[in-house]
């Protein structure tokens, strides 16, 4: 894989995985901002916030298919060569984190400016390179990842636990020789990005004010009068 080619497959990711599904979705459903509600962020969970469950099962699945788009690309452009589809897959991640397409301009207290760039938290894409990579990856994912999110009922814990199974999975299958270690190394690097976008989950889930969801928040909520 030349440098070249390299360099293409990771910008058509970024850029692809920038792609800020939903705010576009919710914003056509119910004309709201979703970076004006709940987390800010563009994902699943927060458009299903702002609009409700089909809004945010539709802007899910809509990310997962930018991650496995992004690794498609990279696998006819480059073909049998398992680190392209790794790296343009991370880059699906990443600019959905970081979106292009959601630069802000920050200004902090003393006058001084910084470009921020706004997004969701890699969970959606991360799931659609997996199934790019191994589509029988999406039958041990997703079921376990919904379990967490409705018995654990915490989103940031959910979307953590999608990077450590594909971490699983696919170094697992490396070790058989049945996958590359290019696809492991792409979990593992996934699974840091998903931790570093949610670090301010993860303090809340520290001081015991992270959001309830699923089972534990039914369990926890107040009787009706």
């Amino acid at each position: 894989m030349t440098v070249f080619i390299a360099v293409v497959t990771c910008a058509l990711g970024y850029l692809l995985g920038s792609i800020p599904f939903g705010l576009l979705v919710v914003r056509l459903v119910t004309g709201q901002d979703v970076r004006q509600v709940g987390s800010g962020r563009t994902g699943g969970t927060n458009a299903m916030r702002a609009g409700g469950l089909g809004v945010g099962l539709i802007t899910t699945v809509l990310d997962i298919l930018k991650g496995a788009l992004a690794v498609w690309l990279a696998r006819s452009l480059v073909v049998a060569h398992p680190w392209s589809e790794a790296l343009a897959g991370l880059a699906s991640v990443l600019g959905h984190n970081y979106s292009l397409f959601l630069v802000e301009r920050v200004t902090d207290a003393t006058g001084r400016w910084r470009l921020q760039f706004r997004g969701g938290a890699g969970g959606a894409p991360t799931v659609g390179a997996a199934i790019a990579f191994w589509a029988p990856s999406a039958l041990i994912i997703v079921p376990l990842a919904a379990a967490v999110f409705y018995f654990v009922g915490y989103a940031s814990v959910t979307t953590m636990s999608v990077g450590a199974l594909a971490f699983v999975i696919f170094a697992v299958r490396a070790m058989l020789g049945l996958s590359p270690w290019a696809h492991a190394a792409f979990a593992l690097a996934a699974q840091v990005a998903l931790i570093w976008a949610l670090r301010p989950n993860l303090l809340r889930l520290a001081q015991g004010t992270e959001r309830l969801h699923g089972w534990r928040a039914r369990r926890s909520a107040p009787p009706e009068a």
